[in-house]
């Protein structure tokens, strides 16, 4: 009978094995879609030619929305029912 330790350095020399059985790449068209937009996205290849720039007023109304979010007092604890009831119709 094998000791322990060799079953579990026999199991972990098979993983690359197992993990090569896996079939790279998007599973669906929409997937495929997704990615082939984030690809653009990171390769910098569908960048507007007009600089998108902020008014000074506009600059003023993110920066007080995102201050206004430390307002909010944080919980104890989370209570699932404060939200109401979801209706499954």
């Amino acid at each position: 009978m094998m000791k322990p330790q060799t079953l579990c350095c026999i199991a972990l020399l098979m993983l690359p094995v197992a993990a090569q059985a896996i079939e790279p790449g998007p599973a669906s068209a929409q997937q495929q879609e997704t990615e082939g937009w984030l690809l653009l996205q990171n390769r910098n290849k569908v960048a507007s030619q007009i600089p998108q720039t902020a008014t000074p007023t506009e600059r003023e109304l993110a920066l007080q929305r995102w201050l206004k979010k430390y307002s909010y007092e944080i919980p104890d604890f989370y209570d699932p029912d404060a939200g109401g009831k979801v209706s499954t119709k």
